[in-house]
């Protein structure tokens, strides 16, 4: 069932740091985060350096066809805040607002990230991507990535359809942003890609609960972009959390030892302890001796 998320704001979405089309097309080798759906087990082996596009079959795809870019940027350039409130792409956009807003008063010294809206194949710094990467952040380009196609994977997966479901998932890749800008991604990947206590788990619970601190700030101070959010709206941005956790993707022969983004429990808490303190200090999961 859908809970609406409403914008305060009004007008359009001025922003210059949301585009269609592919990024970079470097294959150096470089780290990019499988996001909060972790569609794939096998896309934290990009913690590691590996290609996306070896990985997920990207190819060199490219999703910088004219047309395509074309009209995703059209649909962008006609966003407006009321139409965020039901318009995917532009809620996709609306949501970046948010979340920058937030953490620029959380976090001194914080420098907005891009994000590159596309449809079926990406050309990144990380390498090449595609859908069924699901939505993933680069750090080399500092950019995140979305085909908005993937919620509706997402529910068939057990996620919520609601809005603040998908406005979750983009404050997680917005969590690894901060999680480049601090550091604690380069902590994370020299503690292990695979495991239940694994860095990459720890990353990616950590950006679970970044996300939180984001939805317990997102509808409040005077320049807040949401109205009040219901209890009805945080329970769909944890039904999601709950439908993405490792054991929940592997069904009945889960393996600890294989777990890359955490159980549904534990995205579940680290999401609920963001959203509860409002504090980045309680997202420390890397000293944690129990991740839940």
């Amino acid at each position: 069932m859908m809970f609406p998320v409403t914008f305060s704001g009004s007008g359009s979405i001025e922003t210059g740091n949301v585009s269609g089309g592919g990024g970079g097309g470097g294959r150096g080798g470089r780290i990019a985060l499988g996001g909060g759906a972790g569609v794939l087990v096998t896309i934290v082996a990009l913690l590691f350096g590996l290609n996306p596009g070896d990985i997920m079959g990207g190819g060199g795809g490219s999703s910088d066809d004219t047309a395509v870019v074309s009209e995703i940027d059209k649909h962008l350039q006609s966003c407006t805040y009321e139409k965020a409130n039901s318009d995917t792409i532009c809620r996709i956009k609306a949501t970046t607002v948010s979340v920058d807003r937030v953490w620029t008063d959380l976090l001194k010294g914080y420098t907005e990230p891009k994000t590159v809206i596309f449809s079926d194949t990406v050309n990144t710094a990380c390498g090449a991507a595609s859908s069924s990467t699901g939505p993933f952040y680069c750090p080399a380009d500092k950019t995140a990535y979305f085909d908005p196609t993937f919620f509706d994977m997402l529910v068939k997966m057990g996620g919520s359809d609601g809005p603040l479901s998908q406005m979750y998932v983009v404050a997680h890749e917005y969590g690894h942003h901060v999680q480049n800008l601090t550091g604690s991604l380069q902590k994370g990947n020299k503690m292990g890609s695979h495991g239940a206590t694994s860095g990459s788990v720890r990353i990616e619970l950590q950006a679970d609960c970044y996300a939180g601190v984001w939805a317990y700030h997102a509808d409040k101070g005077d320049d807040a972009l949401l109205k009040p959010l219901t209890s009805d709206q945080i329970a769909s941005a944890i039904q999601t959390a709950r439908a993405i956790g490792d054991d929940t993707i592997q069904g009945s022969n889960s393996n600890p030892e294989s777990w890359t983004h955490g159980s549904s429990k534990q995205r579940v808490k680290w999401f609920s302890t963001g959203y509860k303190s409002g504090d980045p200090n309680s997202c420390d999961t890397f000293s944690a001796s129990d991740l839940g």
